[in-house]
């Protein structure tokens, strides 16, 4: 946790609002593998970071609620009873969203104001959305003692995004948002909403990500195309989702799905899979194993779910070219954002060094590098 951020939300609110405030951090989190069988019903396994959103949060004297982003330099007032999207679609959307869906549970709030601010880089799919969400709705119940557990909370965060932001996104980032634990990744089952923590030891290596800075846009309707592809596919099988499948199962319809379909199932099936393998190469301490676990399900995204680009691939090749690198592959919804890499210790400054000069060489723009640790989960900062 960035202290700095801490300090900047603590002081803006009391230079503005002349009050002490509720300090609360939520942090962003990686995938350290398991992409897009989250809304398969299947496994991933997130970490929180220790990157995230600082939010400054108080009970307000006046007849309005004010919500101040401090990065953007951005402020708005808003009153309570008159919640709806506001049609800019920006920031703001994502606090309208969780009050009025605290509401919805007929929770009553009074007026508030906040302070917030971020250090999770944009674009790199470290979901800051989920981080916001939860600051808010964190901090909200310790304010007003709403008696919402841990996993209302997350609801409401999802809800917030569905309803308000408009985007139709699973589970798993408000989740780890929420529940994350220091040093251990969350081996989450998006059907049950129950995950087992694992506990890693990264010995004489760690976790880094390389951000593409580019993010090409054919995300979203990509986004949408799979999901129902994998979606006709359960139902041809007659199943509830793909996690139910097994390759034998799909093998028995392949003439009745185009062959690209039939490899995005395919490739579903598998990394629910290796999702499972991950978690008994971190008990068994075999960073090996889990390094080439993440190097297939990179394959497998690039060309059986088709979502990678050519800068992601770039950079993954950089990865297996250095043998001080266990595995690497693209992290999030694809289509840009950041690699995440598993890198001896002594080694990755120097791999960072070379993997960023040859990315400018190739695309004439630079990369960006992040060294993370695994943190612990939203939670009030005293």
């Amino acid at each position: 946790m960035n202290k700095t951020l801490i300090n900047d939300v603590k002081k803006a609110y009391i230079d503005t609002f002349k009050e002490a405030p509720l300090l609360v951090f939520s942090p962003g989190r990686i995938n350290i593998i398991g992409e897009h069988t989250d809304y398969n019903d299947g496994f991933v396994f997130p970490a929180a970071v220790n990157k995230g959103i600082a939010a400054a949060i108080q009970k307000s004297n006046s007849n309005v609620s004010t919500a101040y982003a401090l990065d953007k330099n951005s402020k708005i007032e808003f009153q309570l009873d008159r919640i709806q999207p506001s049609k800019e679609g920006s920031w703001q959307n994502y606090i309208f969203g969780v009050v009025a869906e605290i509401q919805n549970r007929n929770k009553t709030l009074e007026n508030f104001n906040i302070v917030f601010k971020g250090d999770i880089p944009g674009g790199a799919g470290m979901s800051s959305s989920a981080a916001l969400e939860n600051s808010v709705v964190f901090g909200l119940n310790e304010l007003f003692d709403l008696e919402l557990s841990k996993e209302d909370m997350i609801f409401i965060s999802q809800k917030a995004e569905h309803n308000y932001v408009g985007v139709n996104c699973g589970i798993m980032d408000q989740y780890a948002s929420m529940f994350g634990i220091k040093d251990n990744a969350l081996h989450l089952d998006c059907r049950s909403i129950q995950a087992k923590p694992y506990k890693i030891d990264f010995k004489d290596h760690q976790l880094m990500l390389i951000n593409t800075n580019v993010k090409h846009s054919l995300s979203d309707s990509a986004y949408n195309d799979r999901r129902s592809a994998c979606e006709n596919i359960s139902e041809l099988l007659d199943i509830k989702a793909l996690r139910d499948a097994s390759e034998a199962d799909l093998e028995r319809i392949k003439d009745q799905v185009t062959p690209e379909n039939f490899q995005k199932a395919l490739f579903v099936i598998q990394e629910n899979k290796r999702t499972k393998e991950a978690a008994k190469a971190i008990e068994n301490h075999d960073l090996e194993t889990l390094g080439e676990l993440i190097y297939a399900s990179h394959h497998g995204l690039q060309h059986q779910y088709k979502v990678s680009c050519e800068e992601l691939d770039f950079l993954v090749d950089q990865a297996k070219a250095n043998n001080h690198v266990l595995g690497s592959r693209m992290m999030g919804g694809g289509f840009g954002g950041c690699t995440i890499n598993l890198v001896a210790k002594s080694e990755a400054k120097a791999f960072s060094e070379k993997a960023s000069l040859a990315y400018k060489q190739e695309f004439n723009k630079d990369c960006s590098v992040y060294f993370i640790e695994l943190s612990q989960g939203t939670h009030r900062v005293e």
